[in-house]
């Protein structure tokens, strides 16, 4: 027996806060853009908030064809009951198949909420979607079009593919940075579509009086060099070594989340499947074993130069360029050569040797 997805829209949670939008769902659009035209259908954002209207051009611009825009003050700032009541009524009035939220504070809070609500399934931390067929391998049922949720399983050690093949929508949160965001389209245009908010008399279970963001120390993701630091460094006062390098080369300081865990650098520094992924011209990671977790942010780096004591270490399988040393002889070797004119090339080549 053949089912047959139907032919909701695709749906982009459009993300913001304060009236701006964040980076994660303008990155979800293009990624939302490729699943609806295999499918053939639209793609739609949902806008919620107060006084957001003027943000569905930017959404449109990016690849929506339609931006659901739901505006009312109780919405003016994030709350789990407002936003799930909101999106649960426009999920029942326009039945999507679809729909895909950032893995932030905010979508890990309210994907899982409208999910229980909805009775479907969610897929949390996804690192790409796409679209393709399944079978059961018991009743040998085939069904054709589903969403393919692609994440890492079991401390990392598979990359899962999960189907939800009975319960509409399909649902999946996506971690931030994992997919590309498409290039804005002045020209494009799409439909506003108005929705009530029916919050009037909706018993809100908090009041908020003020909110602060502590905004992060470093964007790893616009970053062009990243220099990042694993548990092989040994320290947080050897750590220094890193930053050193890093100021060399006028690069960003990352960190595993085993250097993460130690205290030997932030959180805001940390890469991998529960920190930042990032796309940097050069990631040069010092005492990083390179398990599936951090690879997972920041394989797509354009060159990868690893230094690691051990020669088995995974992430030299994926790195352009292998140093096999003690990082405590290696990295000063590679800073004295840079600062006397050498290419970071060429210095790793100098500390090699």
């Amino acid at each position: 027996m053949i089912q047959v997805n139907r032919k909701g829209e695709v749906w982009v949670f459009a993300e913001q806060e304060g009236g701006r939008l964040s980076e994660v769902p303008l990155e979800l659009m293009g990624r939302g853009r490729e699943l609806a035209d295999k499918l053939g259908v639209p793609l739609a954002a949902v806008l919620a908030g107060k006084n957001v209207a003027p943000l569905a051009d930017t959404l449109i611009a990016h690849g929506a064809d339609r931006v659901y825009v739901v505006e009312h003050p109780s919405l003016a700032h994030y709350q789990t009951a407002t936003y799930t009541h909101v999106l649960c009524r426009l999920i029942k009035e326009h039945k999507p198949q679809i729909c895909i939220y950032g893995a932030t504070a905010m979508g890990r809070d309210l994907a899982p909420t409208i999910a229980s609500r909805m009775k479907c399934g969610l897929t949390a931390d996804c690192t790409d979607l796409q679209i393709g067929d399944h079978v059961e391998p018991i009743t040998k049922e085939e069904f054709r079009n589903l969403l393919l949720q692609i994440r890492p399983a079991f401390g990392g050690n598979i990359i899962a593919t999960i189907v939800n093949p009975q319960r509409w929508p399909q649902m999946a949160t996506v971690r931030e940075g994992v997919m590309v965001m498409p290039t804005a389209d002045l020209n494009r245009k799409g439909k506003v579509i108005r929705f009530p908010a029916d919050l009037d008399g909706f018993d809100l279970p908090l009041e908020i009086h003020e909110t602060h963001r502590r905004p992060k120390k470093v964007n790893l993701k616009a970053a062009r060099i990243i220099v990042s630091g694993g548990a092989g460094v040994g320290s947080r006062e050897n750590f220094k070594l890193i930053w050193d390098l890093a100021n060399c080369l006028g690069a960003a300081v990352g960190g595993s989340r085993a250097a993460v865990d130690l205290g030997y650098v932030d959180h805001d520094h940390q890469v991998g499947q529960t920190g930042t992924t990032v796309r940097p011209a050069l990631y040069i990671a010092c005492g990083i074993s390179g398990t599936v977790q951090h690879r997972a942010g920041m394989q797509e780096s354009a060159k990868i130069l690893a230094i690691n004591s051990d020669p088995e270490a995974p992430i030299l399988s994926i790195a352009h360029y292998g140093i096999v040393g003690d990082l405590n002889d290696v990295i000063p070797k590679m800073i004295k050569a840079i600062r006397h004119g050498a290419g970071v090339k060429q210095a790793a080549g100098a500390a090699k040797a």
